[in-house]
């Protein structure tokens, strides 16, 4: 973005992310078939802060096949290996950070193939990795009369985060996507909250069942968030504010994903 007024030239490269904080894995649980939550933390995720719920952080792997981790330097555009290869990042909502055992949480959805996936499938305690963030999180409207959450496997995370900080008194519809059963799991309790599982139709693209599952609901009011594969919210963002003529400030939707691209 630059900024007005200014007669410099624009340039293409971005602005430096926050700095790696080296860390190495605590523990490993399989949530579901379809889920691994990986606990990460180390001396140097001291002052490390989430402030925000739905918040991001990207966590770097080790290059694939080797177990060390290598620091990458940023080169004004994005972060590379020494070799010159881009290096092996992904985005992920973190679960739960605890600033007193200075750990992180982070569930993963895995599937066949993926950078992340691999890693998850096969992490054990004492592998490297580092993290960088927090990236925006979400501003929650504790005031909204009503809350719709949205999104598919990989925003339970945060959906999770969200059930736990919105007011007990608050009228709240969640909708999850899901590949197959296997998927579903405990959400965090909220006296208000009405959770709908949709299950992916075999052949249906990532999204379906979730588009589907929001363009279903009668009356859409108050607060909404919606995150998941990026074709499918944008399909969502289309039908609330041009179908549904719902304020934007009233609604954050965003993409995960991308269909295509290994996100995991």
């Amino acid at each position: 973005m630059s900024s007005e007024g200014s007669a410099r030239p624009r340039s293409s490269a971005r602005r430096e992310p926050p700095p790696f904080r080296r860390v190495v894995v605590r523990t490993v649980e399989q949530l579901t078939p379809r889920m691994q939550r990986i606990v990460v933390g180390g001396p140097e995720l001291e002052g490390f802060e989430v402030p925000e719920p739905a918040a991001s952080v990207r966590l770097l792997l080790p290059p694939p096949g080797e177990d060390s981790l290598v620091m990458p330097e940023w080169d004004g555009n994005q972060f590379k290996l020494p070799t010159g290869e881009r290096a092996p990042i992904r985005t992920f909502t973190p679960r739960y950070l605890d600033t007193e055992r200075l750990e992180l949480t982070l569930d993963i959805v895995v599937h066949e193939g993926g950078v992340a996936s691999e890693w998850a499938r096969s992490a054990e305690p004492g592998l490297e990795a580092a993290v960088s963030g927090p990236g925006r999180g979400y501003a929650l409207d504790a005031a909204a009369p009503a809350h719709l959450l949205a999104g598919d496997e990989t925003a339970i995370p945060a959906i999770s985060q969200l059930l736990e900080l919105l007011p007990p008194g608050t009228p709240l519809r969640v909708h999850i996507e899901i590949a197959d059963a296997s998927a579903r799991l405990q959400l965090p309790p909220h006296p208000e909250a009405e959770v709908t599982w949709h299950e992916l139709a075999p052949g249906s693209r990532p999204g379906d069942a979730l588009v589907a599952a929001v363009e279903a609901v009668e009356e859409i009011s108050g607060a909404v968030w919606v995150a998941g594969e990026a074709a499918s919210v944008q399909r969502i963002r289309k039908h609330l504010f041009d179908a549904r003529g719902l304020p934007r400030s009233a609604a954050t939707v965003r993409g995960y994903w991308k269909m295509g691209r290994s996100a995991t």
